[in-house]
């Protein structure tokens, strides 16, 4: 009796165990997507075939990390696929493909497949709007197909009138009105690497992949606010309390968890839409979404991490509560540092949502040989979440006895949901060139050190007191 085996393009081989197993694909002009939400019988019969197979395991929090450039490879997931036949089979190779037609050739791929990767450090910040080519990438799944004039997606759960809008519906800008805004998006595993020196995680390359700082991106999206769809589809069920709703996002994607196989769905709460807040978007820096970046509508939310911008939307749904799938209740959890893998629940962490204040220097690098002059150039991003962007940027060169400003004039833009990037922090000598003595340091100045001239054109440096947009 022959044995069967299927095989990606890079060598990862399975040998079958029994027939070779077949989901159907959802829709025409789908190409790669397997709904699996709403499908019992077929998620049963997946875990079934998962369950005969030891799949490759990684151990790569235990030992130093390659050097090698896919540094992780994902091998468990391309097995994954494989075992499940012929629709999900070349999903692994698919995927790197569009890697190889849509992103920088020097990214750093922190994993190859799901793919994971961001851009060179010093490149990220030169530009306060990041490149489409540049944007660092974190998908859960592979990259499904999925043809612009067969797409829609469908609104259902607590409203009034479930939809089925296709992307040429939602264009229609007589029926949705557009809206355009530049918004950061970052994992919330940004600079995981310095984590795992120091205190390993359990292994799985996915959930705990080794980012460095370069998790993080900003463009300009264009779609429509999912406020707008909502009144579409007449708002909510009159016995329904909106302060109690999530709007539930499903992706086309294929997800695995523990031996069992989703599509990618997460959730975020009603008081975020309403805040126009979230972006239904097939538009990014002026072009169409990239494929590996959600092509052809995907959801992004604005101020919250990265997991919760849904690529590839196929399904919106109002529900009651966050969403129990396992990205949503399983995954993004912040726990005490007294939780470790004896005693962890997921019901004693608690969900991330907003982004707190995080910032990095991305130049010079860590152990990088500097010849100067006394002056020595930094460049970095600082970002914060939930619409409080940053005001200014300070930076330390002793550890963090003295801090020096950066001047208003190195920041970029300020965007209420954008990041600024920065360079070169400069000793500020405002009393020096005014001649005013400090001594004795217990009697006030008796003079301003600006008058209201000086004030305004301090104020305009810093792009006035509030972001624009």
């Amino acid at each position: 009796m022959a044995i069967l085996s299927d095989e990606t393009r890079d060598g990862v081989k399975l040998e079958l165990r029994g027939a070779r197993p077949f989901f159907e694909e959802e829709r025409p002009g789908w190409k790669g997507f397997v709904e699996w939400e709403g499908h019992n019988e077929k998620k049963e019969k997946a875990k079934k075939i998962l369950a005969q197979y030891d799949f490759h395991k990684a151990k790569f929090q235990l030992a130093p990390l390659p050097s090698s450039n896919p540094i992780l490879d994902g091998n468990r997931w391309k097995e994954y696929h494989l075992a499940l036949g012929a629709s999900l089979r070349d999903i692994p190779d698919i995927s790197w493909d569009y890697v190889q037609k849509e992103k920088a050739p020097d990214m750093l791929h922190v994993l190859q497949f799901p793919y994971n990767g961001e851009p060179p450090r010093r490149r990220l910040v030169e530009d306060e709007v990041t490149s489409n080519a540049d944007f660092f990438v974190r998908n859960h799944g592979g990259i499904p197909e999925i043809d612009a004039g067969s797409y829609f997606f469908d609104v259902d759960g607590f409203v009034k009138n479930p939809q089925r809008i296709s992307l040429q519906e939602l264009q229609n800008e007589s029926k949705f009105p557009r809206q355009s805004n530049v918004v950061t998006l970052q994992c919330s595993g940004t600079r995981r690497i310095e984590q795992i020196h120091e205190y390993p995680g359990d292994g799985d390359e996915l959930i705990n992949a080794p980012w460095s700082e370069g998790a993080i991106g900003n463009a300009r999206w264009t779609g429509v606010s999912l406020k707008k769809v909502i009144k579409y589809c007449g708002g909510f069920q009159d016995d329904f309390d909106p302060n109690d709703m999530h709007l539930e996002f499903y992706g086309a994607d294929t997800y695995f968890k523990k031996g069992e196989v989703y599509n990618y769905v997460v959730s975020v709460p009603w008081r975020k839409v309403k805040m126009n807040e979230v972006l239904l978007a097939w538009e990014m820096n002026g072009e169409p979404l990239p494929r590996i970046h959600g092509f052809p509508l995907r959801t992004v939310v604005f101020g919250y991490i990265g997991a919760r911008s849904t690529k590839w939307l196929y399904r919106i749904k109002a529900i009651k509560g966050p969403s129990r799938a396992p990205v949503q209740m399983k995954e993004y959890l912040y726990y005490t540092p007294q939780i470790g893998k004896h005693n962890v629940k997921y019901s004693n962490g608690f969900s991330i949502q907003d982004m707190p204040v995080s910032s990095a220097i991305m130049a010079p690098e860590d152990k990088d040989q500097i010849v100067h002059d006394g002056k020595i150039e930094l460049r970095g991003w600082a970002y914060s979440g939930g619409g409080h962007w940053p005001i200014k940027v300070e930076v330390s060169g002793d550890g963090g006895n003295i801090w020096y400003q950066v001047p208003p004039d190195r920041l970029s833009k300020k965007y209420f949901h954008g990041w600024r990037t920065w360079n070169t922090a400069k000793r500020l000598k405002f009393l020096e060139e005014k001649r005013i003595p400090l001594l004795p340091i217990t009697q006030p100045l008796g003079v301003d050190l600006e008058d209201e001239e000086e004030y305004d054109q301090e104020v305009e440096k810093h792009g006035g007191r509030d972001p624009k947009e």
